[in-house]
């Protein structure tokens, strides 16, 4: 077998990288941990921490370029994930939500029309933090999207 399903994590903020390594562990997967500073990851040769420059983007652009049809990206990021599904990739969200061709339209138009943060950069509106049932919903998801991407590869081949 020369494909091996591998998960990209939009590192930056993600709070579900421990959940990654679990499920990579268990299954055999390829990790690469895409940020634009060292991140430190479990010692694994299945596992990369990948440093991009500090260009706007770059990791976006990296994870972009080096994903497929059969990978899976975690992010939370919007327009990232909907570049990735161009891809062939399939995404995920930190909460566990898949995003989809379907779901990707609606939002990014509400990424769109939400207010302009103020000027100092600072969002008055923060992401609810993280709970047991967020990492639980995760670890769910990312199970289910596994096993789903070995049953088409097993299928196409």
């Amino acid at each position: 077998m020369g494909w091996v399903l591998t998960v990209f994590i939009d590192a930056d903020g993600c709070p579900v990288k421990d959940e990654v390594y679990r499920v990579a562990e268990r299954y055999g997967l390829d990790v690469r941990v895409v940020a634009n500073h060292y991140t430190h990851t479990p010692a694994s040769p299945r596992i990369e921490a990948v440093v991009v420059p500090k260009d706007f983007d770059a990791a976006d652009n990296w994870i972009v370029e080096h994903t497929g049809p059969g990978d899976i990206v975690v992010t939370a990021d919007i327009l990232l994930a909907a570049r990735c599904l161009t891809q062939g990739a399939r995404v995920v969200g930190p909460k566990g939500q898949e995003i989809t061709g379907e779901s990707i339209g609606d939002a990014v138009a509400s990424r769109e029309l939400a207010p302009t943060p103020p000027r100092n950069g600072r969002s008055h509106r923060r992401p609810a933090p993280m709970d047991k049932k967020d990492r639980s919903r995760f670890l769910s998801k990312l199970d289910e999207m596994v096993n789903a991407v070995r049953r088409d590869a097993g299928s196409a081949g």
